[in-house]
């Protein structure tokens, strides 16, 4: 489903009576900085999984060098 040029029109128009337009700035500043956020978090994770995988696979590469710590 895909918004029209009425229904997007219609929105704004909502946005703007409900904070103003001193507040549209910064809302959007914020919005900003949260979707910077959430990219570099999803970024970092993406970052730890793959270095996991990589030394789970080294692991199971190289079984005899793998020594676990006593448990």
């Amino acid at each position: 489903m895909s918004l029209g040029i009425t229904e997007i029109t219609l929105i704004l128009v909502v946005i703007l009576l409900l904070f103003g337009g001193k507040r549209i700035p910064e809302l959007a500043r914020a919005l900003g900085k949260a979707s910077y956020e959430y990219k570099k978090a999803k970024e970092l994770i993406k970052k730890e999984a793959d270095e996991i995988k990589d030394a789970i696979e080294d692991a199971q590469e190289k079984p005899e060098e793998y020594k676990p710590n006593d448990v």
